[in-house]
């Protein structure tokens, strides 16, 4: 069934910020050169739940305010940042990027504020720090959970007065940065245990966005599916121009716990994998890594199926209103008369 066509609305008024349109695409055709349905700053989707993360995008990227990612690992919170940055007033400058658990916490301050010659044993020459490389830009702090607790009180300062010293010197350094963090953690249940400071998630949770994970957008599957083989069989010299139906069902089904992430890596291996016409997908490796029953497509429809009966015998067969199977799944009236017509279910209760 070919892929409809949802238009973006732009609620930030931003001129010639919009999705590009993709022709329909069968559920066992690939186009060599097809691009997404909907790409939005290099995000791919249609789904309402991301169409909602892109609104909010949309409204406080020409703002200069703070912005706070939250995300399971591999959502793509770093194309949120950059689709930030990308559509804000700074995007001439520069977006300087920092994972906070990648780097070593003895090297993390000299890191976010640079250092003198001399500071240390190794400080050989004078260094900028990220947030001196990120001024009239945007500086975004990935994995900010993982920041040392020391090392917050100058974060705070740095975040909140745009001011902070080099290691090794005592003169203050002024900078004009916008501020985007990510994090995939509670950072509320961090506070509660003392690991991270109230005051500064205040001063980062000015404008929190929530990233979903794959799994609550899963009609956003196919067109990812569709980039991404697309995308590298032209990197790897390969001739795709098929996804069985069947494949494409696994892949939608899959639980996909690392996310976009992990689908991408997955893709690149099947595409490796793939000698001719005909995406050859490891299924295989799917079911290892997943208990049986959570991968099967059979199972989980089945399973979806007897819910959704059970709430309709528990409403003598009424859909709508107070008491009805859509209030008692917590579901809009039209999607679960969708599911019923997908899942072959009649009202005879």
């Amino acid at each position: 069934m070919a892929c409809a066509s949802i238009p973006f609305t732009n609620p930030g008024g931003l001129a010639g910020t919009s999705f590009r349109k993709l022709s329909g695409l069968e559920a066992d055709q690939f186009e060599p050169q097809v691009s997404p349905e909907y790409i939005f700053e290099d995000i791919v989707g249609k789904s309402p739940a991301l169409q909602k993360v892109l609104e909010q995008v949309a409204i406080v990227a020409p703002t200069d305010s703070t912005v706070l990612l939250y995300g399971e690992t591999g959502t793509g919170k770093e194309l949120i940042a950059r689709a930030i940055h990308n559509l804000s007033p700074r995007r001439k400058r520069t977006v300087v990027r920092i994972n906070c658990a990648a780097i070593p916490s003895g090297l993390l301050e000299s890191e976010l504020f640079g250092h003198e010659r001399g500071a240390f044993t190794g400080a050989l020459m004078q260094k900028k720090g990220r947030f001196e490389l990120a001024d009239e830009g945007s500086l975004f702090l990935d994995e900010i959970g993982d920041i040392p607790l020391e090392l917050q009180p100058k974060l705070l300062r740095a975040v909140q007065e745009q001011e902070f010293e080099r290691l090794g010197s005592f003169h203050t350094i002024h900078v004009n940065v916008r501020m985007i963090a990510a994090t995939h953690r509670n950072l509320p249940d961090m506070i509660r245990e003392g690991k991270f400071r109230e005051d500064l998630f205040y001063r980062l949770n000015v404008f929190p966005i929530e990233i979903p994970p794959l799994r609550a957008r899963r009609e956003d599957i196919p067109l990812l599916v569709n980039y991404f083989v697309s995308k590298l069989s032209r990197e790897m010299g390969r001739q795709i121009k098929t996804v069985p139906s069947r494949t494409m069902e696994v892949l939608t089904n899959h639980p996909w716990r690392g996310n976009v992430r992990e689908l991408a890596n997955f893709l690149e291996r099947a595409v490796v994998l793939s000698q001719g016409e005909e995406l050859n997908v490891p299924s295989g490796e799917l079911t290892a890594c997943y208990p049986p029953e959570i991968t099967s497509i059979s199972t989980f429809q089945q399973a979806e199926r007897n819910v959704i009966i059970d709430a309709l015998k528990a409403s003598s067969g009424r859909i709508a209103g107070r008491g009805g199977a859509a209030e008692r799944l917590g579901l809009k009236r039209t999607t679960l008369q969708n599911k019923m017509h997908r899942l072959g279910i009649t009202r005879a209760f």
